[in-house]
């Protein structure tokens, strides 16, 4: 309960968004820094579910991965 209250007042965000957050920022990099595939760096931070980890990329940072790579 202490970690949850010092995350959300440093944050603002949940525990769950904060670290939703920082494995879409991860993926950014990999994504601009590598060749890697989408489903292999979706899931090698931490996504299960390619679907998902489009859908959040897309709500966290406006564009699609596929449209970083062009």
């Amino acid at each position: 309960a202490q970690l949850y209250r010092k995350v959300k007042a440093l944050t603002n965000l949940s525990i769950a968004s904060f670290i939703r957050r920082y494995r879409l920022q991860k993926g950014k990099v990999l994504l601009e820094t590598t060749q890697l595939s989408i489903s292999e760096i979706a899931y090698s931070v931490g996504f299960s579910s390619l679907g998902y980890f489009s859908k959040s990329f897309l709500e966290e940072f406006g564009t699609r991965p596929q449209n970083l790579r062009k």
